[in-house]
């Protein structure tokens, strides 16, 4: 392994992210991003050089959806809606377009991409004892998230980022949805996403020697 350069900048970071989530699959819209509720999170970060950060979430994320909003007469005639709860942790990393060392004059800004791997929990309809009356559970999968989003320093220690995050589930219960039920059973073989949209308030601090160029 080979250290090149003294590093003055902070290496961690830790902080909140605030934005609004929303969902895609066979309900209602079908906008990618359109953040229709209030959603929010814990942000930590490792800044393992100026081009690559390792991060790690926990996002609490509301999704829900309306026939009524869609844009096809089929969706608003048929008229399901649902809400759902997701909360999720992810790992994976960000690489920076540009440099990115807050305690120099002139690399305080980047934007970026994200690369993760998330797990999340969520609650689905187990069946349909009495009409209109569902048993939920709750269960956990995984998701492929990827994002983009652009970073600052902001004023002293802290730094502000604002990034769109999107998740690909391999599920298609999110909606409720089910062929186990025949009424809830509306056809779709898509796999449903969920996206987050929103803005990081961090705090930077830690000091380390030297920065990790290579291999």
């Amino acid at each position: 392994m080979i250290f090149s350069g003294i590093f003055h900048g902070q290496v961690y970071e830790a902080g909140i992210a605030i934005g609004g989530s929303n969902y895609i699959g066979d309900i209602g819209r079908t906008n990618y991003i359109y953040p229709n509720n209030f959603a929010g999170g814990l942000v930590f970060k490792y800044n393992w050089n100026p081009r690559i950060a390792l991060r790690a979430t926990y996002s609490y994320l509301p999704i829900e959806a309306s026939d009524l909003d869609a844009d096809t007469d089929f969706k608003r005639a048929r008229g399901l809606e649902f809400r759902n709860t997701i909360h999720e942790l992810a790992l994976g990393l960000e690489y920076n377009f540009y440099e990115y060392d807050l305690s120099s004059d002139d690399k305080i800004w980047t934007p970026y991409i994200l690369l993760e791997l998330a797990g999340f929990n969520y609650n689905y309809i187990v069946n349909e004892p009495s009409p209109n009356q569902f048993m939920y559970d709750s269960k956990n999968a995984f998701a492929i998230p990827f994002g983009l989003g652009i970073k600052s320093k902001l004023i002293g220690n802290f730094a502000i980022a604002f990034e769109t995050r999107f998740r690909y589930t391999f599920k298609d219960d999110l909606d409720y949805t089910t062929s186990t039920i025949p009424r809830l059973n509306i056809g779709g073989t898509n796999s449903d996403w969920y996206v987050f949209t929103g803005v990081s308030l961090l705090y930077t601090f830690g000091r380390p020697a030297c920065y990790t160029k290579g291999f």
